[in-house]
């Protein structure tokens, strides 16, 4: 792993160099469905008559349990405290690495992918749960049918309410969640979401990598691997790997992406004003991003290892740059003429435009109560995202349905480069936790209140 872990929404594998969710806690099991108590025992046979085929329940020490089963042959897990009270927390998890593992935890309580999220509803009573995507990569599409699947089991097995949560790419699933199937859940929560549209986030991330080729051509900080900016730089697969035997050339090849740029840094800083120093400003005010590390590793390493299957999911590219002019205030006319005339260049596809606005670009339209929090600096996912939402809840007359909560950003360590970063999804589990109670006070009392949110803690 090559960033430090920290409490985040996203899929941990690409999260190595993004944030990484916590994952600790206290988890203990017995053998499966062995010395449950009768109630344990009961939900166990009431799962498996409720069309859940591989059903495993087992005991946790704080007297709760875990079930883990599949759904039309698809992986869930589900945590149920001792204290349940009946309602449920359905968790779509983020982006990850194309070929990493579609697995989810099998003890939500114990392994978070959430950043705290889920173990604090467990601690107030919930039953927390979330489900595999049929793919890693981009996923909208199964992700929301896996997971609206599971919330129909819940219901068969007696839940009546349950909220919706989502991280990153998984809150784009929210949106499209909710804004086509408004009776599903009672309330949703959006964190670091992609709560706008594809196109913008897949043009950020392929001008990113275009501007970078454009400026490190030739020199040491060039990136390896294919230059088509249609193409993954490199696969993050390995000939003839699967399952575990794909992970450390996966991270080989994250490592491969992110080393140049971290050079490139790591050299602006040894030379305030020198020529790193100036690429860097260049790239980062011709994209519109922060002129650190992660804004530059994150993104670039996303579309440098993902534009294969972006394509392949999409059906083609979502974003065209075929007639863009690049500016900015750093570059002399006959600068920007030289950029404007080399730089790399790629076209969308009609179809795939239209696959991904269904999948989704959000309407700003939906009929029950959505937190959405997001850092004021994104690594990845911008706050532009953010702002989009808010535009559109608004042209639809539908701002009293949404809380819009601005967190700081924070800085990590970026392991395995020497260097700090903004984080992706950098909410502490204090700050999840109070959009939450937020969320179900929201319902419960139909007042949508004003949060205090905690302060992230210092880096460490």
């Amino acid at each position: 792993m090559l960033m430090k872990p920290h409490p985040g929404f996203k899929r941990a594998s690409i999260a190595a160099l993004a944030v990484a969710a916590v994952l600790s806690g206290a988890g203990c099991s017995t053998p499966a469905n062995a010395d449950l108590q009768p109630a344990q025992a009961s939900f166990a046979a009431r799962a498996s008559a409720q069309q859940a085929t591989d059903v495993e329940v087992k005991a946790r020490e704080d007297g709760g349990f875990t079930v883990n089963g599949k759904l039309e042959g698809d992986h869930f897990a589900m945590a149920v405290p001792a204290n349940w009270n009946g309602q449920a927390l359905v968790f779509a998890h983020g982006y990850s690495v194309p070929g990493s593992s579609i697995a989810v935890s099998e003890d939500p309580a114990d392994k978070d992918p959430s950043g705290g999220l889920m173990k604090g509803a467990y601690a107030q009573g919930f039953a927390i749960a979330h489900s595999d995507f049929d793919k890693a990569g981009v996923g909208v599409e199964s992700a929301v049918e896996n997971t609206l699947r599971l919330r129909a089991f819940l219901g068969r097995m007696g839940v009546t309410e349950a909220y919706v949560a989502g991280g990153s790419m998984g809150g784009n699933i929210v949106m499209a969640i909710i804004e086509t199937q408004p009776t599903a859940f009672r309330g949703a929560l959006s964190g670091c979401g992609l709560v706008d549209n594809w196109t913008d986030e897949v043009g950020l991330l392929i001008d990113l990598r275009a501007l970078y080729a454009y400026y490190t051509r030739d020199t040491e900080y060039a990136l390896p691997g294919e230059t088509d900016l249609n193409r993954s730089a490199l696969s993050p697969i390995a000939p003839n790997a699967i399952g575990a035997l794909n992970e450390p050339f996966r991270l080989v090849q994250m490592k491969r992406i992110a080393d140049p740029i971290a050079t490139l840094f790591k050299a602006a800083r040894e030379t305030p004003g020198g020529r790193e120093a100036q690429i860097i400003d260049r790239i980062a005010s011709i994209a519109g991003v922060t002129p650190e590390p992660a804004s530059f590793i994150v993104p670039i390493m996303t579309v440098s290892l993902g534009m294969d299957d972006m394509n392949a999911t999409f059906g083609g590219g979502v974003y065209d740059s075929s007639t863009k002019v690049y500016v900015s205030p750093l570059l002399t006319a006959e600068e920007a003429a030289a950029l404007n005339r080399d730089i790399g260049r790629v076209r969308a596809t009609p179809s795939a435009v239209a696959y991904a606005d269904h999948w989704r670009r959000s309407t700003g339209r939906f009929s029950i109560p959505l937190v959405a929090i997001h850092n004021r600096i994104d690594s990845l996912v911008p706050y532009s995202q953010f702002e989009g939402l808010i535009r559109k809840v608004e042209a639809a007359g539908n701002a009293d349905r949404l809380l819009a909560i601005t967190v700081p950003e924070i800085t990590m360590p970026l392991t395995g480069t020497g260097l700090d970063g903004l984080a992706h999804c950098g909410f502490t589990p204090g700050q999840l936790g109070a959009a939450f109670d937020a969320l179900q006070t929201w319902t419960t009392t139909g007042q949508r209140p004003t949060p205090v949110m905690p302060a992230a803690a210092p880096a460490p």
